[in-house]
């Protein structure tokens, strides 16, 4: 079969075929991996039932995880999810720049967003920071944010966190979803201030009444390490 398709399919559509493979988290997780990862814990915020977290326990399993989720809706599988891995535990709270209760908008377990705009149902969750859920020996840290637009206020309750941060991952958009919201190219420039550079992206998405880039998860690695001082393609 690949024989045939070599024979009746051009180079740059078979690349095409291929793109999907390339550009699933499960690949960048490969590449990023590949190339060296010491990570003590993984902080997964919008874990929701677990599932990102099981992908990631491939690529970095000795490490310890906590699954951070404001939707009570997933507490079920959450419960069950961490019966059966010993190295993970919830916390079943928004995370924030402070500790306190917060609106969240709970209608979709899978969309849900913290401090949504008036006027939208929400419920009030407990808010943490993340600074404040593991200790500085934990590290080094991976950061995973899904989180819709609420990302700097997380960002901005793990300073610790992110000072000890080996791997950094962040959904972003193409349009500003929240008045908070950082778009793409602004999240790069924020990320980078703070001593961080993307080295990978996966799981780009376009919206499906116009095709227009949605969103695109960006892989951040600190600047300090040995691939951002090369600066040639080779």
């Amino acid at each position: 079969m690949k024989t045939v398709l070599k024979r009746i399919v051009p180079p740059s559509w078979r690349r095409r075929l291929h793109e999907g493979k390339r550009t699933h988290m499960c690949a960048a997780m490969k590449r990023i991996a590949g190339r060296g990862l010491d990570v003590g814990k993984v902080i997964d915020v919008g874990a929701s039932d677990g599932r990102w977290t099981a992908q990631a326990m491939a690529y970095i399993p000795q490490a310890r995880y906590v699954l951070v989720e404001a939707n009570p809706h997933h507490k079920p599988a959450l419960e069950a999810f961490c019966r059966a891995h010993p190295r993970t535990r919830f916390v079943l709270a928004a995370a924030s720049n402070s500790a306190e209760t917060i609106r969240f908008d709970a209608d979709d377990p899978f969309g849900g967003k913290a401090d949504p705009a008036e006027g939208r149902r929400a419920i009030e969750v407990p808010a943490i920071r993340l600074d404040d859920i593991v200790e500085r020996s934990d590290g080094p840290f991976l950061i995973k944010l899904d989180t819709h637009g609420y990302e700097v206020p997380i960002l901005e309750g793990a300073g610790r966190c992110l000072a000890d941060a080996a791997l950094v991952i962040i959904e972003t958009y193409g349009f500003r979803i929240a008045p908070e919201a950082l778009l793409f190219h602004e999240m790069v420039a924020y990320m980078r201030e703070r001593g961080f550079g993307v080295v990978d992206m996966s799981d780009p998405l376009w919206r499906p009444g116009d095709r227009c880039f949605w969103q695109v998860d960006l892989y951040f690695q600190p600047l300090s390490r040995a691939e951002f001082s090369r600066t040639s393609y080779e």
